[in-house]
């Protein structure tokens, strides 16, 4: 058995928003959904159904996407912050 990524396809009020594909993308979405269908027993009559899955499972298990979610952009330090940040520590340790 095919270990995927995707799972059985949630129904839910959808939000629609019109998105092109290069003809690649579009192939091998189809040929996805073909094998979900085989693997899962429920076949996907429309591959498009996948992308929203997709793009959920993509933003779900990316670290730097779940961080900036975690701390608020107020509360990060910008790289020009953090060198001089970093050095009061080290004064206010040594004194």
């Amino acid at each position: 058995m095919i270990k995927l990524k995707l799972g059985p396809i949630a129904d839910d009020k959808p939000v629609k928003i019109m998105v092109e594909l290069p003809a690649r993308v579009h192939r091998d979405l189809v040929a996805y959904a073909k094998v979900l269908g085989q693997e899962s027993g429920q076949a996907v009559a429309e591959p498009a159904k996948l992308i929203a899955p997709m793009i959920e499972r993509f933003m779900a298990t990316d670290r730097g996407f779940a961080k900036a979610r975690r701390d608020p952009a107020g509360n990060r330090l910008s790289k020009e912050q953090a060198p001089a940040q970093s050095g009061r520590r080290a004064e206010e340790r040594s004194g």
